[in-house]
């Protein structure tokens, strides 16, 4: 009964791929007023169909971002088409990147993994999906460091190369090096050794309606 149950995320394949499709098609139609409609709707669905703790997340940026770019290619060229396409623009890119934020990095190497794609682009994936959060971690530690030893503001280009970026190069090339000694461990190898996946990513029936929804909001967009 896996193919009835609602799944907390949508099948990682169909989130790339959905990624994909609302930014190509939001950079193309960004003049056509209908595509901010397609957009609100795109977020909307994402929202229903698990993608809502991202979606709060990027709705500060969208709401703030969106009105930068339409005040300041409405100042500059007092054309408000111009301005809207802008905006267009700048949703469609932030709105492609919610699928790709909810997938968990251990689901899309799964995923990658069962339909036999080279190791090597599923490795990459594991670590580009995982960088992020380690990044945005060692940040904070760096600056939580920086704030006990009371370094002083950032902004000051001294203390922000020798205080800041310095400790955070440095953590960054040990993680590198701790990263390569964890995937020989585990025994990932490049090669074309066998290999077995105990989850298996599944496609149900929710992950259907989600592609085939924003399939259909394409279409209604290009035929109304």
């Amino acid at each position: 009964m896996s193919f009835f149950r609602y799944k907390n995320y949508v099948y990682p394949l169909f989130a790339v791929l959905t990624s994909a499709m609302i930014i190509i098609f939001g950079l193309i139609e960004a003049t056509n007023v209908r595509c901010l409609y397609f957009l609100a709707g795109a977020f909307v669905w994402m929202c229903i169909f698990g993608c809502w703790k991202t979606c709060l997340k990027v709705l500060p940026i969208l709401v703030i971002m969106g009105g930068l770019f339409f005040g300041i290619g409405y100042l500059a060229t007092s054309d408000y088409n111009f301005s809207l396409a802008m905006v267009s623009r700048l949703f469609a890119i932030l709105i492609a990147v919610i699928p790709g934020m909810s997938i968990d990095p251990a689901a899309i190497t799964r995923n990658l993994s069962q339909i036999k794609v080279p190791r090597f682009v599923t490795l990459g994936a594991l670590i580009m999906y995982s960088f992020v959060p380690v990044l945005q971690g060692e940040i904070r530690r760096v600056r939580e460091a920086m704030k006990t030893r009371g370094a002083g503001s950032i902004l000051n280009p001294k203390i922000f190369y020798r205080a800041f970026l310095i400790p955070l190069v440095t953590r960054l090339v040990d993680i590198s090096d701790t990263l390569a000694l964890s995937i020989e461990t585990r025994g990932f190898t490049l090669g074309k050794s066998k290999y077995t996946v105990y989850k298996k990513e599944i496609v149900n029936l929710f992950d259907i309606i989600y592609i085939l929804g924003l399939i259909a909001g394409i279409v209604l967009v290009e035929i109304i």
